[in-house]
């Protein structure tokens, strides 16, 4: 079922894909602050979020 919608998946989307930028910008250790993107991609395209689900929130309106 889906979870995530709206405003709340189109800034997940929009932070994954800016930290997923300094992933490839910065140098050394890092790069670990740009693999704190993924979490924030697969729950935005994928409109299922696990922690979510467990605190009971939705913002998706279509379920």
């Amino acid at each position: 079922m889906k979870n995530v919608g709206g405003a709340d998946r189109a800034i997940r989307i929009l932070l994954g894909f800016a930290l997923l930028s300094l992933f490839v910008v910065l140098l050394g250790y890092w790069k670990l602050f740009g693999l704190a993107a993924l979490p924030l991609l697969v729950t935005g395209l994928t409109q299922k979020c696990a922690i979510n689900k467990f605190i009971g929130r939705n913002s998706c309106s279509i379920r």
